[in-house]
């Protein structure tokens, strides 16, 4: 057997070695099945790996942070994978087999082509509905931060924030974050 051969036999065996588990990535939102078709691209996960830094060290004596893909189930017809997920101590029975069964206090959505115009509306929707106390939309394009804030069972736009402005939550007081170190620099936005 030549040189060659010898190489494209152990190319073809090593590609073929091992079992890879890419599971299905979906949320159900009202009974609806929403898949995930691409990846999320860099400056998304630039953007929630900032974001749940800052929050850890603004936030972790007093709460539990965590990011996609992790499942929440609000019920049988709602299960979302948010960006980024906030759980204040005295919520975090609600994380249980591994999983999150129940509405956190405050959901993160970082806004990107693909899942914008579904993180606006039903998925807005839905956290607003199971008493998500915050709901943040992150805009890495237009580099801006809208906090809504729950009243009455109702989602109140309580601000909408540049890099310029530091974040503060009515709800949480650990809660304060400078987002000009949320985004990645505009030159990195590939």
């Amino acid at each position: 057997m030549s040189d060659r051969s010898d190489k494209k036999s152990q190319s073809a065996v090593k590609e073929t070695q091992g079992f890879y588990d890419v599971p299905e990535r979906y949320e159900i939102i009202n009974g609806v099945r929403y898949d995930f078709l691409a990846s999320p691209k860099y400056v998304h996960q630039k953007t929630i790996a900032n974001l749940h830094w800052a929050m850890n060290a603004a936030c972790r004596q007093r709460g539990e942070i965590l990011f996609a893909p992790l499942d929440v189930h609000f019920d049988d017809d709602n299960i979302a994978q948010p960006d980024v997920i906030f759980i204040a101590d005295k919520n975090r029975s609600i994380i249980r087999d591994g999983y999150v069964f129940g509405a956190p206090d405050l959901l993160v959505e970082i806004l990107s082509e693909s899942t914008g115009r579904k993180d606006k509306t039903v998925k807005k929707d839905m956290y607003e509905r199971f008493g998500v106390k915050e709901y943040w939309l992150a805009d890495p394009n237009y580099r801006t931060v809208d906090q809504f804030v729950l009243e009455n069972g109702k989602y109140v736009l309580h601000d909408t924030l540049t890099e310029e402005d530091v974040l503060v939550s009515p709800h949480f007081a650990c809660m304060s974050i400078k987002l000009d170190s949320i985004f990645p620099p505009e030159e990195g936005n590939r």
